[in-house]
């Protein structure tokens, strides 16, 4: 299997609701630094698993589509706990919703996953996985 990674970072607001985020039910903020992986078992006829050019442009605009906003104040979020593993997921994605519409370039039609990761911070991260 063949991998291409790329990054960008967001910057958000949020609070939990529920006795296991304990002081985290109050707003606050978290900046992550967040991985796409693009999988696919062959290469293009370019020899690329997709173009990293396209994949960052696309990742920066659903990143920066996030950023600097309280998620709790957002539409899609309201009444949401926007965890990292959630948000790991909405990205992922949307990442799919760009590849199936051609964002990503004519050769992402290979690609037979997406892999998102959030780093919290050196110590600790999540990640989802999609099959596309």
């Amino acid at each position: 299997m063949f991998s291409v990674t790329v990054r960008d970072h967001i910057m958000i607001a949020h609070s939990f609701s529920g006795e296991v985020f304990g002081p985290a039910q109050k707003l606050h903020g978290a900046t992550f630094v967040v991985d796409a992986t693009f999988k696919r078992p062959e290469l293009d006829a370019d020899n690329i698993v997709v173009d990293i050019g396209l994949a960052s442009q696309e990742l920066h605009a659903i990143c920066g589509a996030l950023s600097y906003r309280n998620l709790d104040d957002e539409p899609d979020f309201r009444g949401v706990n926007t965890s990292t593993e959630f948000l790991a997921k909405v990205i992922a994605d949307r990442l799919a919703g760009k590849a199936a519409d051609g964002g990503l370039g004519a050769g992402a039609g290979g690609l037979t996953g997406i892999a998102v990761t959030l780093h919290e911070s050196h110590i600790a991260w999540a990640s989802y996985e999609r099959d596309l």
